[in-house]
C-alpha cells in the first residue's frame, strides 16, 4: 500500500524501489515512513552486500508528493518531512555497503536528493536529473546540497541548486554526477551487474574500502590510522590466507 518494495536476493544484494508510477514515484507520508523504515531493515541486515536504489515504470523518483502535501504547510510540516526524509537518506548515505542509484527516468527534487545520497549513480542515456527546488520557493531540505558538494564541488553545486537547470544524462555523467550510463532501459540491469562485481568479494573487504573513503572525506587525521588497522585485520583473515595459499604457494608453476 505505500509503494515501496524491499527485496534481498540469495547474493547479498537488495533492491529498494519505489512503485507509485501514478506520480512518477513521488513520496507521500506513507511512502516517506515506508521508505524510512525499509532503510532501518537494511541497516539490520547482515552481510548486506550492496543496495539499489530505483524507480518503478519510466520515472526514477520525483521527491515528495506535492498534491498530498499540500494542506500541510505549516513551519512544523516543514520541520517534519525535513526530519523523517533527512534521517532516512542519512541512514542510506551510512550504509556499510556500497549504495547504487538507478536511475531510469526524471529524479526531480528529493528524488534528486535520494540519487546524490548513493554511492554511485546509474542513470539511463534518456533520464535525466534535477534539483528543482528552488522553483518551488524551498531549498533541498534532505541533506542534498551537502552530497552534491562533497561529488562536483561549490560552484557547479551553487548553479544547480539556484537555476534548478535539468540535467541530460549525457552532461550529468561529464559533471561527475552520473558514474555510469545504460542504454534506455537498462539502468537497473547495469546496476545490478555492478554491484555483483562488488558482492563476489569478502563483505569485510569492500565495507573496509567504503569505510576508508568515507574517513578520508569526513575525518582525514583519522583515516591513515583507520587504514592500517582495517588493513591489519584482514591481513590476518582467514581468506586471506587461503586466496594466498592456493594463489602463490601451491599452484606455483613447475620450471
Amino acid at each position: 500500500m505505500s509503494g515501496i518494495e524491499y527485496q534481498l536476493d540469495s547474493s547479498g544484494i537488495a533492491t529498494l524501489a519505489v512503485n507509485r508510477p501514478e506520480v512518477r514515484n513521488a513520496l507521500d507520508w506513507e511512502a516517506m515512513e515506508s521508505f524510512a523504515d525499509t532503510l532501518r531493515r537494511a541497516a539490520k541486515t547482515k552481510d548486506l552486500r550492496a543496495l539499489i536504489v530505483t524507480g518503478r515504470g519510466n520515472s526514477f523518483i520525483a521527491g515528495g508528493d506535492m498534491k498530498a502535501l499540500a494542506p500541510f504547510d505549516s513551519r512544523r510540516d516543514g520541520l517534519r518531512l525535513s526530519r523523517l526524509m533527512g534521517k532516512a537518506l542519512e541512514r542510506l548515505h551510512g550504509l556499510p555497503c556500497p549504495t547504487i542509484a538507478a536511475i531510469n527516468g526524471p529524479a526531480r527534487g528529493g528524488g534528486a536528493e535520494i540519487a546524490v545520497a548513493c554511492d554511485l549513480r546509474v542513470m539511463a542515456r534518456d533520464a535525466n536529473i534535477g534539483f528543482v527546488q528552488a522553483s518551488l520557493g524551498i531549498a533541498t531540505g534532505w541533506g542534498g546540497a551537502r552530497y552534491l558538494l562533497q561529488m562536483i564541488g561549490y560552484p557547479r553545486t551553487l548553479e544547480l541548486l539556484a537555476t534548478g537547470r535539468i540535467l541530460p544524462a549525457e552532461e550529468a555523467k561529464q559533471l561527475g554526477l552520473a558514474d555510469h550510463l545504460a542504454e534506455p532501459g537498462g539502468a537497473l540491469e547495469a546496476a545490478y551487474e555492478l554491484a555483483r562485481q562488488m558482492a563476489q568479494h569478502p563483505v569485510e573487504a569492500v565495507r573496509a574500502a567504503k569505510r576508508l573513503l568515507r574517513y578520508a572525506l569526513t575525518a582525514p587525521l583519522f583515516a591513515r590510522p583507520a587504514e592500517r588497522r582495517l588493513f591489519a585485520s584482514l591481513w590476518a583473515s582467514d581468506f586471506k590466507r587461503k586466496i594466498v595459499s592456493e594463489r602463490f604457494l601451491h599452484n606455483k608453476p613447475k620450471g
